[in-house]
């Protein structure tokens, strides 16, 4: 028999967990008001694990991980071959060298070990020691749909995160970064174009004489990065293109002047930043820290 003080008691204790549950259930929905509210301002994305690092250059001296997916999708491919040509010998030759090389996944980042589909493996191995290539295939199926689950999410974002250059830390001279030394060319380039408007010739030439020189200084910094393919910057058809632009902001009409500004920075701009800025630009959203004021200011 409960007493009158152990009802009371309890019945507090009830009455606790409910407005406990009660209030969860309101941080719950304020929380998703919230991100509902958001949804088109921000993405959720999964970044890889920071172990990553060591497996590509610079930490490394090789492309480790990169080899190791290669290897993986030669595999895949021999295995699926060999086993529509009921080719027994290759099929558990290739097949042991995938497993070998799915294994070492884990090895290299064991964050991604619960991420492996370890039995799936295990029961193509056994299939190909038994020759049962229709099993082998349904096996290999279900280890590529697991595969390509992991590269819709990381693949992408692990290429911008260590395959894209990192222009932050490089310097034109001990006193100029990289990234003050672009900022001055495009200031270059504006600067032609807003003298050439204003009829301002003298301040558009000697703009555009700063611009040639600046243009042969990056070149130098570029071969430091490109060394097995080194091209010239500022090639032929850009240097061309200076001494046409050269010319018409001389003599040439305005039409003249902007068409041969707007090849330049075709030329010598877009194509570059095509390649490497949207590319550094993602990379440095991806890996800058995120402080707790900054996630509770957005």
């Amino acid at each position: 028999m409960f007493t009158l003080k152990q009802s009371i008691e309890q019945s507090t204790l009830v009455m606790r967990w409910r407005y406990f549950l009660i209030l969860q259930a309101i941080i719950f929905l304020l929380i998703a008001g919230l991100v509902y509210k958001h949804h088109d301002k921000a993405k959720l994305i999964k970044t890889p694990p920071v172990e990553l690092a060591k497996w590509y250059k610079p930490e490394n001296k090789r492309q480790v991980w990169l080899h190791n997916m290669f290897k993986l999708r030669r595999e895949m491919q021999a295995v699926e071959f060999y086993a529509h040509q009921q080719d027994a010998e290759h099929l558990q030759a290739w097949s042991a060298q995938l497993s070998e090389h799915y294994l070492k996944i884990a090895e290299m980042v064991p964050a991604w070990q619960n991420k492996l589909a370890i039995n799936t493996m295990e029961d193509l191995q056994l299939a190909s020691a038994r020759q049962d290539f229709s099993s082998v295939l349904i096996q290999h199926k279900a280890l590529q749909q697991s595969c390509d689950s992991c590269h819709d999410d990381y693949q992408a974002l692990t290429a911008l995160t260590y395959r894209t250059p990192d222009f932050s830390k490089i310097e034109i001279t001990p006193e100029l970064s990289f990234i003050e030394h672009m900022d001055t060319l495009t200031r270059q380039v504006n600067q032609i174009k807003i003298s050439a408007q204003d009829g301002n010739k003298s301040l558009a030439l000697s703009s555009l004489a700063s611009l040639n020189d600046e243009m042969i200084t990056l070149g130098e910094t570029c071969v430091d990065c490109h060394k097995k393919d080194r091209k010239p910057y500022p090639n032929e058809v850009m240097k061309k293109t200076l001494i046409s632009l050269k010319n018409s902001l001389e003599s040439g009409t305005a039409k003249q002047q902007g068409r041969d500004l707007g090849t330049l920075a075709v030329l010598a701009c877009a194509r570059c930043h095509g390649t490497h800025r949207i590319a550094y630009g993602a990379k440095k959203h991806l890996v800058k820290e995120v402080s707790l004021s900054s996630l509770i200011k957005h």
